[in-house]
């Protein structure tokens, strides 16, 4: 999905703080999963989650990287922050090569209301929501964004 919009590996790798692990989802989801048992990560996000992960993780499909570790997470008490995509009833989105209007269905809209439901998951519905979440986040572990936008 970052090919598609441009975003290199690399330039995002910049941009994190030094130590922030980049999970890329080509074999099975084992190795960084089990890691979450080693007091290794604080926090799991899953940006962007599409509407086919948000219903895996609202009903505890685990069958994916993003959904097994937002099921593991939690689990362990370990906070999930999920940047769902389909979050009101009509949604103006960037896609690769355009902007589209989107109308998510009523099923999609009650998986993220469930989502929001999940113990040790926050939900959010725009960049600014996930910056803002992230940057509390930090903050209540007592650290803070080592990034320009800082």
């Amino acid at each position: 999905m970052l090919g598609l919009y441009q975003w290199p590996l690399p330039v995002l790798r910049e941009r994190f703080p030094p130590g922030l692990r980049i999970v890329r989802d080509k074999t099975a989801s084992a190795v960084p999963v089990g890691r979450l048992y080693t007091d290794v990560y604080h926090t799991v996000i899953i940006a962007p989650a599409t509407s086919n992960t948000v219903a895996k993780c609202a009903f505890g499909i685990s069958d994916t990287l993003p959904t097994n570790m937002l099921a593991q997470a939690g689990k362990l008490g370990i906070p999930g922050i999920v940047f769902a995509c389909d979050t009101e009833p009509v949604v103006v989105t960037k896609a690769p090569h355009d902007w589209v209007t989107l109308r998510p269905r009523r099923i999609e809209l009650d998986n993220v209301e469930r989502l929001r439901q999940l113990d040790f998951c926050q939900v959010v519905a725009s960049p600014a929501e996930l910056e803002t979440a992230l940057a509390e986040r930090l903050h209540a572990l007592s650290l803070e964004w080592t990034t320009p936008a800082s």
